[in-house]
């Protein structure tokens, strides 16, 4: 039922906005994996976290690493795997100091683009990755679905979200500006978009915990058509219970003149 939906994810946004000191919000770039023609796994670029209680970004990238192994910009792309390796390195050395964290992802859920990606490239390139537990995952595109219902923004929604509420996002670019500054060895770029976005998913999950995100959703897709469903959305509605209050005053005042009359 899309109440226990919505109810589910309320509570999740919840939590998060009583302790916020445990959340983790992640999002990374890599090669496009429409791009890839002989089966590899895409290639890492950035991983950036942001922590939302302090709002300070943690980064990987593979600039950063070419620069710190003294690797010249311009031969990234004939050292990457040394480099792409020691980049996962630090974040899953920076994982396994996280472990008590839940992480607060944009549809990171296979192996075409997600946690189970990275962890298989890593692994191709020799390491051995922590797995961050699916228990402490929490897909905030799924979130919120679950809690305005499907029709809460347009295709593609993450573009659309924005244009909706007005946020601005320098920097940020959409699958085919990543794709495109991938082929074209704009690393810098990807990092910066990567920097961008984890900043957007605060600034989108801090609307939702205070339920002042602007979506396209009815009330009857946000809270279903179940009696339970209809009773929290009159809870829910500030107009709707000022009205009451008023009327319940007025029938008050009303009804008590009238037993005045009686006695």
């Amino acid at each position: 039922m899309q109440y226990e939906k919505h109810k589910s994810a309320r509570k999740i946004f919840s939590d998060i906005d009583k302790n916020p000191s445990k959340y983790l919000i992640i999002h990374y770039s890599c090669e496009s994996f429409y791009d890839i023609k002989d089966g590899h796994t895409p290639r890492v670029t950035s991983i950036a976290v942001y922590d939302y209680a302090t709002a300070q970004t943690d980064s990987f990238s593979i600039h950063k690493m070419a620069e710190k192994l003294h690797v010249d910009i311009n031969d990234i792309k004939s050292h990457y795997d040394e480099l792409e390796k020691s980049m996962l390195d630090e974040f899953f050395e920076y994982a396994k100091e996280h472990k008590t964290y839940f992480w607060i992802h944009w549809n990171m859920r296979d192996m075409n683009y997600g946690f189970k990606a990275i962890e298989h490239r890593y692994s191709v390139l020799g390491g051995e990755p922590y797995k961050i537990p699916d228990s402490n995952k929490i897909d905030l595109a799924r979130q919120l679905i679950n809690c305005y219902g499907v029709g809460y923004a347009g295709h593609p929604r993450m573009e659309k979200l924005l244009q909706q509420n007005d946020i601005k996002a320098k920097d940020y670019l959409n699958g085919q500006q990543e794709a495109e500054a991938f082929a074209n060895q704009e690393y810098v770029k990807l990092h910066m978009s990567t920097l961008r976005k984890v900043d957007v998913f605060a600034n989108i999950l801090n609307r939702a915990i205070n339920n002042t995100l602007k979506v396209n959703s009815k009330w009857t897709e946000i809270y279903g058509m179940s009696i339970q469903g209809i009773i929290n959305f009159f809870k829910d509605t500030w107009w709707i219970q000022l009205i009451w209050t008023v009327f319940s005053l007025v029938l008050g005042a009303l009804l008590g003149v009238a037993l005045d009359k009686l006695i």
